[in-house]
């Protein structure tokens, strides 16, 4: 463009004209650029939301707002009025605040690509126009295009039912007083989270709970993953034979589906017909109330979970052990370390690099291993102290309780919150100083 061309738009604000026009319409700011076709589809846009989504999205919000206005009316045990479902608005108003929030989201775009395209104009330059546009937005944006659908289904099946069950949390829904259909349901704010920390019997519940929960995690994971590591440094060894026989033998127990070893032990540590009470018996011995004593039940579902777990860590530590250079053990037995000093130096800090990412993700596994604690317990042991719980419930599986048995879904909805909240924290702190996650060695 000439100089002539580039000072007769000198001075004019182009950038900030598209903009504001943009702002009281999609598509007059891309008009007022010369790009009538973006314009079009633009205001085309709007008028779609406005027309069919207005009415929906000021109805969901204030739904989600109020969580209904009109209870359900009943006469002579015959529903009059079905009245408003509290649960059903909140969803409803929740999925209407994300469509809320995608329009914004494009509103935005459509000011910030008027307001680019006015500057292009004040700086002299060639306006793209619709073919060139449609060009621009697939060669820059092709990542976004591709990576939008799966955006769509996490904000669906991941963002959505955290929010949702956080709200749940600020709420009185739970059983008998509050449940819709048949009655409302109303934000309380935080008082869920008081009664938890405060009541007595709440209190005691959760950090009794919590404590097991996080005494469970820890030892299930250190257990498995030790067990397994001098598994595997065993059958390294030259002088154990046949470690292919060896190796299968103990990868036989991750063969087998889970829940159905849960069930056989669950059986076999039955205190009456058990297979493990018979045997002590047969020997002189006592028998031992593994599932019905606090203490033998946990160390039942501890040594459970280590026969289920280990081989999995059996079979990754042996898959590092081939990577390490034997010339470095060569160099240690020259230098006199001993077998000890050998796996303490060498052999235990190059496995941890390759184990500590996992043992982060199976401690947070085990923290919600909620499948297999009711497969085993269902939570027992019963601890007559605590609301709705037994001595070897976790925290997934007293939520558990208190939502499919018992109702209480608000103070399980905060309960469910403080773990993930836990979980997350847990899990970032981990990941964020663990070498291998940086690419460090």
């Amino acid at each position: 463009m000439n100089a002539q061309t580039q000072a007769s738009h000198k001075g004019k604000s182009y950038s900030k004209t598209a903009a504001l026009l943009s702002v009281l319409f999609m598509g007059l700011g891309q008009m007022y650029n010369k790009q009538y076709w973006k314009g079009i589809a633009w205001a085309i846009f709007e008028l779609i939301v406005i027309i069919f989504y207005i009415r929906p999205i000021m109805s969901g919000l204030h739904g989600l707002i109020t969580l209904g206005e009109t209870p359900q009316v009943r006469q002579r045990g015959r529903i009059v009025d079905p009245g408003d479902h509290s649960i059903l608005l909140m969803a409803e108003g929740l999925m209407m605040l994300i469509v809320l929030l995608a329009v914004l989201g494009l509103y935005y775009l459509s000011v910030r690509d008027a307001y680019l395209v006015g500057k292009l104009r004040e700086l002299g330059q060639k306006v793209p126009n619709f073919k060139e546009t449609i060009r621009n937005v697939w060669d820059n944006g092709y990542a976004y295009i591709l990576i939008t659908p799966t955006a769509i289904c996490m904000l669906l099946l991941t963002v959505f039912p955290l929010v949702f069950t956080a709200l749940i949390a600020f709420t009185n829904f739970s059983s008998p007083n509050y449940l819709p259909p048949r009655a409302l349901v109303d934000w309380v704010g935080i008082e869920q989270f008081i009664r938890l920390f405060t009541m007595e019997s709440w209190r005691g519940t959760f950090l009794g709970v919590f404590s097991w929960t996080i005494i469970w995690a820890v030892l299930s994971t250190l257990l498995v993953v030790f067990a397994g590591l001098f598994v595997a440094v065993v059958l390294s060894q030259k002088v154990v034979k046949y470690t292919k026989f060896w190796r299968n033998i103990y990868i036989i127990p991750w063969a087998v589906p889970g829940f159905v070893s849960i069930l056989i032990f669950r059986n076999m540590y039955n205190g009456q017909f058990g297979v493990i009470n018979q045997m002590l018996q047969s020997v002189g011995l006592n028998p031992i109330p593994w599932l019905s004593d606090p203490m033998w039940a946990k160390v039942a579902v501890l040594l459970t979970n280590l026969w289920l777990g280990f081989p999995f860590w059996m079979a990754l530590f042996t898959a590092v052990l081939t990577t390490i250079s034997k010339e470095l053990y060569e160099a240690a037995e020259v230098d006199g370390a001993t077998i000890v000093q050998q796996f303490r130096n060498i052999t235990f800090p190059i496995v941890m690099v390759a184990a500590v990412p996992l043992m982060v993700f199976t401690f947070a596994f085990n923290f919600n291993q909620l499948t297999f604690i009711y497969l085993m317990t269902e939570g027992g042991p019963t601890n007559a102290n605590y609301n709705y719980a037994g001595h070897t419930d976790i925290l997934l599986s007293w939520i558990f309780k208190m939502t499919l048995d018992n109702g209480q879904y608000a103070i399980a909805s905060a309960v469910a919150l403080v773990v993930f909240l836990i979980i997350a924290g847990f899990a970032y702190f981990n990941l964020r100083n663990t070498k291998s996650m940086k690419g460090d060695v």
